[in-house]
């Protein structure tokens, strides 16, 4: 695939889709709205933190000063890992002779507490980028995010969100698999990462990230030129196994991710647009 070592793969040679045109936005300053107000009140947790040790980052950034909590957890004593796991859900489950078995984080067999994650950060420094991680639909493992079988919004999403529920249902999706916010605080960049080997894939993954300020400041990298794209609109598609990343800035930013399966017709409008350079 054109791109694949560390160039752009984009979709239908594009760096990313504006979707703007495309979907009805006059309710998004509703929805951040509510979303800030729910988000307020809602318990939320942490994301990332681990790219490097999952080996999803671009060779140039792969010793930045950030500390990647996957590297950490490896380098752990006996007695440090005991301490860890006692933060843990289920701390008598563990054998800190046998530390090196297990596997902790995001899409590993022991998900982080709340609580690990606060000590990895406080005690070692661990940088997680989006501290404002909150799942409206629960998607499971990475891979499984595209279908919507067995899955729905939370109560408590249907609750604290009801506008953003709504909206989210009538977004052109035969089916939805994930539905998250995800934050960044004042200050905070989320680090450059990409999903998946380029190599790996035959489509691009289908989602729509909504940015309702308009602010994320999100962009997309070449590793082989060395140059940032940014990416523009409220609403976009782009190509999740391309790296990527979001800038810095003085305030908190968000957006509201939802994976599944695009309607066909809302494929082939967007297809026809923008795959023969229209």
């Amino acid at each position: 695939m054109e791109g694949a070592r560390g160039g752009l793969v984009g979709i239908w040679g594009r760096p990313f889709i504006n979707l703007e045109p495309y979907l009805d936005l006059t309710q998004l300053a509703s929805l951040d709205d509510e979303i800030c107000y729910a988000l307020a009140q809602v318990r939320t947790s942490y994301t990332g933190g681990s790219h490097k040790a999952m080996g999803i980052v671009p060779p140039s950034l792969a010793e930045d000063p950030y500390i990647d909590y996957g590297q950490v957890i490896r380098g752990f004593s006996e007695q440090e890992f005991a301490t860890f796991v006692s933060l843990g859900n289920e701390p008598g489950a563990f054998d800190a002779r046998r530390r090196h078995e297990y596997e902790f984080g995001e899409e590993r067999e022991h998900p982080l507490t709340r609580e690990q994650m606060r000590f990895l950060e406080l005690k070692y420094g661990v940088y997680f980028p989006w501290k404002v991680f909150y799942e409206l639909v629960p998607g499971g493992y990475w891979s499984e995010k595209s279908t919507g079988a067995g899955k729905d919004f939370t109560r408590e999403a249907r609750l604290y969100f009801p506008r953003t529920v709504a909206f989210v249902r009538a977004l052109p999706f035969r089916e939805i698999g994930r539905c998250t916010l995800l934050g960044l605080n004042a200050n905070d960049h989320g680090t450059v990462h990409r999903d998946g080997e380029p190599e790996e894939q035959t489509a691009p993954d289908p989602f729509i990230t909504l940015c309702p300020r308009g602010t994320k400041r999100l962009f997309l990298w070449d590793e082989e030129r060395q140059e940032k794209t940014p990416v523009e609109g409220r609403a976009y598609w782009f190509n999740d196994f391309d790296y990527h990343g979001v800038e810095a800035a003085p305030f908190f930013r968000y957006s509201l991710r939802v994976d599944g399966v695009f309607e066909p017709a809302f494929l082939e409008r967007l297809r026809q647009d923008h795959a023969h350079g229209g």
